[in-house]
C-alpha cells in the first residue's frame, strides 16, 4: 500500500516506462531530481511520488501525468525472441513494454469500432517434440485456405494477416538484432505482432512477419524456452512454417529451374517476395537442393554479393499496418472523436501513438492527414439507449491471387 504523495499511482506503470525508455532507476532519479532510493520506492509501491515530482517525472518521459494513474491491463503472453542472449535483457524489457502499448492502443480502440474476427488455423502441440514437419506443411497450406490466398505468391502478407484479426505494428525500435515478437492478448482475445522497421528490406520484412505468423500458429500452447536448444528448435520451426506459408511446395516447386543458379534465385526472389538466402532454405526443405549444393549457393552468393544484401533488395518497401492507423483515421473523419482528443482517451503521447499506429509524424498536431477506407456504422438502438458510441470498421479486403 503507497503511503503520501498522488493517489492512484501505478508503479506497473513506472515499470513500463523505465523498461520502454530504457532507463535505469539511478538515471531517472537524475533526471527528476530526487533520490534513487525515492524511485525505487515508487518502483516498489511502497511510496508515490508528490505532485510536483510526478510532474517532473512525466515530462522526463513523456507521458502525461494521468497516465501514472491508470491501471494496466493483464500482460499479453511471454513473446518468444530470436537471440537468447542476456545481453539483449534491455532490449527484449523495452520491445515487451512496446507491445503492452500496442495492447493499451488496441483496447482503447476497441470502444469505438470492431475489429476483424480472428481466423487462424488452431493448433494445440504442448512441446515442440510433438511438431513434425508435415504438421508445419500442414499448418501453412490451412492458414492459406483460410485467407483465401490460393498458391501463388501473396500480394500484401501484412494486409492477410490484419484481414485475420491479428494487431500488426511496425515501428523503428532502435535494435535491428531482433526483427520481430509476437504474443497473444487475452484482454483483447487476439494476438499481436510487433515488428522492426529499423531495417529497410521489404523481403526480410515478410519473412520476419511470417515467422511470428508461425509462433502464433505453433506455439500458442507451448511455453517459452528458457534451454538454447529447445529455443532453437521453436525458431526452426517458426522459420519452416514461414517458407511453407510464403512459398508453398505445390506451385513454388514448379517454379525452380535446375540446376539452380543465383540468377535464377533473383527472379524467383522478385516473383514471390523472398529473398534469395530464404528460397534456398526452402529448396534444402522440400529436397530440391541437397545440404552441400545449399552450402555452395550459400558461399556463392556471399562472395557474389555479400553476407548481408542481396542485389534488388530496395525494391521491395516494407508492408505496412493499416488497422490502428486506419481506426484512429476514422474517428477524426467521423466527428467521432477530436483529433486532440485522442492522446488523451489512450493515455499515452502522440509521439507513442504515432509510432504504434505508423501514423504521419505531427499528425496530433494538425500537420498530415491519412486517406480512410471504411465507414463507421450506425449505433443500434440498445447503444443508443444506453448512450454508447460504437463503430465497426469495415473487414479488409484480402488481395485476391
Amino acid at each position: 500500500m503507497s503511503r503520501g504523495g498522488v493517489l492512484g499511482f501505478q508503479s506497473d506503470r513506472l515499470k513500463q516506462i523505465l523498461a520502454a525508455r530504457r532507463l535505469t532507476q539511478l538515471q531517472l532519479a537524475s533526471l527528476v531530481g530526487v533520490s534513487p532510493g525515492t524511485v525505487s520506492k515508487w518502483r516498489a509501491g511502497s511510496q508515490a511520488p508528490e505532485r510536483s515530482a510526478l510532474d517532473r517525472l512525466a515530462s522526463v518521459v513523456n507521458v502525461a501525468p494521468e497516465w501514472f494513474t491508470r491501471g494496466t491491463l493483464k500482460p499479453v503472453s511471454l513473446p518468444l525472441f530470436r537471440s537468447n542472449a542476456s545481453a539483449h535483457v534491455a532490449a527484449r524489457a523495452m520491445l515487451e513494454a512496446r507491445l503492452e502499448w500496442a495492447q493499451d492502443l488496441a483496447y482503447s480502440l476497441s470502444e469505438f469500432v470492431d475489429y476483424p474476427q480472428l481466423n487462424l488455423p488452431r493448433r494445440e502441440f504442448r512441446n515442440p517434440d510433438e511438431i513434425s514437419s508435415e504438421d508445419i506443411e500442414l499448418a501453412a497450406k490451412e492458414c492459406r485456405d483460410l485467407w483465401r490466398l490460393g498458391r501463388t505468391a501473396i500480394q500484401d502478407l501484412a494486409l492477410a494477416v490484419e484481414g485475420a484479426g491479428v494487431i500488426l505494428v511496425r515501428e523503428e525500435t532502435g535494435i535491428s538484432q531482433i526483427e520481430g515478437l509476437s504474443a497473444w492478448s487475452e484482454t483483447l482475445d487476439r494476438p499481436m505482432i510487433l515488428l522492426s522497421a529499423d531495417k529497410d528490406n521489404g523481403y526480410r520484412s515478410r519473412f520476419d512477419l511470417a515467422h511470428e505468423l508461425g509462433h502464433l500458429v505453433l506455439h500458442r500452447f507451448i511455453s517459452r524456452a528458457t534451454d538454447r536448444e529447445r529455443h532453437n528448435q521453436m525458431e526452426k520451426q517458426a522459420h519452416r512454417f514461414a517458407g511453407a506459408f510464403l512459398l508453398p511446395a505445390e506451385t513454388f516447386a514448379s517454379d525452380v529451374r535446375t540446376p539452380v543458379t543465383l540468377d535464377d534465385l533473383l527472379l524467383l526472389k522478385r516473383r514471390w517476395g523472398v529473398s534469395v538466402g530464404a528460397i534456398v532454405m526452402r529448396l534444402c526443405a522440400l529436397q530440391i537442393l541437397d545440404d552441400d549444393s545449399a552450402q555452395l549457393l550459400f558461399k556463392r552468393r556471399s562472395a557474389r554479393w555479400g553476407g548481408k544484401s542481396e542485389p534488388g533488395d530496395a525494391d521491395r518497401k516494407p508492408e505496412r499496418p493499416r488497422l490502428l492507423n486506419r481506426t484512429i483515421g476514422l474517428l477524426v473523419e467521423e466527428n467521432v472523436m477530436p483529433l486532440e482528443a485522442i492522446p488523451r482517451h489512450i493515455g499515452l503521447s502522440p509521439h507513442d501513438i504515432e509510432k504504434l499506429a505508423g501514423l504521419p509524424e505531427g499528425y496530433f498536431q494538425g500537420k498530415t492527414k491519412i486517406v480512410e477506407l471504411a465507414r463507421l456504422r450506425a449505433p443500434s438502438s440498445e447503444e443508443v439507449a444506453v448512450g454508447r458510441k460504437s463503430g465497426t470498421v469495415l473487414p479488409f479486403k484480402l488481395p485476391s491471387n
